[in-house]
């Protein structure tokens, strides 16, 4: 139980995680303010989109691996 804890907080800490928390934080000021630019709602989409999707394909990649084997 702790080690999936400490394997899931050093996940986490990886830089594309931290990219996209604060870009998430700053999204979540900005909206709150009222202010999100067009050009920062592009840069926030296409991080958003490459971060769930590398996430997507590592399930489907550990399903179809843990079918094969």
């Amino acid at each position: 139980m702790k080690e999936t804890i400490i394997k899931r907080l050093g996940t986490l800490l990886s830089v594309k995680s931290l990219v996209t928390l604060t870009l998430t934080a700053v999204f979540a000021v900005m909206a709150l303010k009222g202010t999100i630019s067009q050009d920062f709602m592009t840069v926030y989409a296409v991080v958003i989109a490459f971060y769930f999707g590398t996430q997507s394909q590592k399930v489907q990649d550990a399903l179809e691996g843990g079918g094969n084997g």
